[in-house]
């Protein structure tokens, strides 16, 4: 199996997760100018849009970067034939079955990972072509799986034989030792990326991120199929107290249409969608995006290194 970072062509075995309204241009270049792989969201962005994207990125780094494409996307093809049309390194993939793209992205040289959520999906993925699966558990903020990344990552690395790369939870070198030790390749941080100086979250979010504790999110949609982590607030509350009077998906959906933009943008800490993990309760400062990743670089290192000193003594 190739070393992650030879695949993607990057310093250090972190990506960057593909956050709707949060992984632009600023954010993306400077993760991969700090080594890691820098993902653009398309999210529900036209061609237009995540081509305006793709070109800033290219105007503040010489390093490779990705865009992620939602399957679910009206705009889905269109996206497809644009990274294809601006030749982009990498292409992740969720919110959809990406088998219909893999061989058009793989033959025009891109590197595809799609984002899954089981080890059958995994493999399933394997099968049609990808390069590697970002195995993500129900830790992650925004919207999740069932199983939690703890027992997702090691079944998911049994199953397949491409790298897998965990995600969901992951906000230091432990998370990301831990992961690394149940057989995953690299790792996707996305909520201690919503912090980093170059991120253009409003601050009131931010601020709300780095005050978390270990039970300040909440899953909401549940009954949707389509269930989101974010951090609590008046508006999950309202969102929770309607699903227990079984509010109709059409009403679901305009309580939470454009609520994550006043978050990001307005900085509506109130009524915003605050997507973020578990893993918030972590996450204590801002810092640039290169400080983070090598935090985590740091920190892994150091906890490998206590266990050899361990087993090292215990041997004797």
């Amino acid at each position: 199996m190739k070393d992650l970072t030879e695949l993607l062509g990057i310093r250090y075995p972190v990506l960057q997760g593909a956050m709707s309204w949060v992984s632009e241009n600023r954010l993306v270049s400077a993760v991969s100018n700090g080594g890691g792989l820098g993902i653009i969201a398309s999210g529900a962005a036209d061609a237009d849009i995540v081509r305006e994207q793709i070109r800033k990125t290219r105007e503040q780094t010489d390093k490779p970067f990705g865009v992620n494409i939602i399957i679910l996307s009206p705009f889905a093809d269109d996206i497809a034939q644009l990274v294809i049309d601006e030749k982009v390194d990498v292409v992740t993939t969720g919110a959809g079955g990406a088998g219909k793209y893999i061989d058009r992205l793989k033959d025009a040289g891109i590197i595809v990972i799609p984002v899954v959520a089981s080890a059958a999906q995994a493999k399933k993925m394997e099968r049609a072509g990808a390069d590697a699966v970002v195995a993500e558990g129900s830790e992650a903020g925004g919207h999740i799986g069932a199983t939690s990344t703890m027992v997702l990552v090691p079944q998911a690395a049994d199953a397949v034989s491409i790298p897998v790369i965990a995600a969901g939870g992951i906000a230091d070198g432990r998370a990301a030792a831990a992961a690394f030790l149940l057989g995953a390749k690299g790792v996707q941080v996305g909520t201690r990326f919503i912090v980093a100086s170059e991120s253009v979250v409003s601050q009131s979010y931010k601020d709300r991120v780095i005050a978390a504790s270990d039970t300040d999110t909440v899953v909401t949609g549940r009954f949707t199929g389509h269930p989101v982590r974010v951090l609590r607030n008046k508006l999950t509350r309202e969102i929770l107290s309607r699903e227990k009077e079984q509010i109709s998906l059409e009403e679901f959906e305009e309580m939470m249409n454009g609520t994550l933009r006043k978050a990001v943008v307005e900085g509506d800490a109130d009524y915003g969608s605050l997507m973020a993990g578990q893993s918030a309760g972590l996450v204590k400062k801002e810092q640039s995006a290169a400080e983070i990743i090598r935090d985590i670089m740091d920190e892994m290192r150091e906890v490998y290194s206590s266990y050899e000193d361990y087993f090292r003594t215990e041997s004797k």
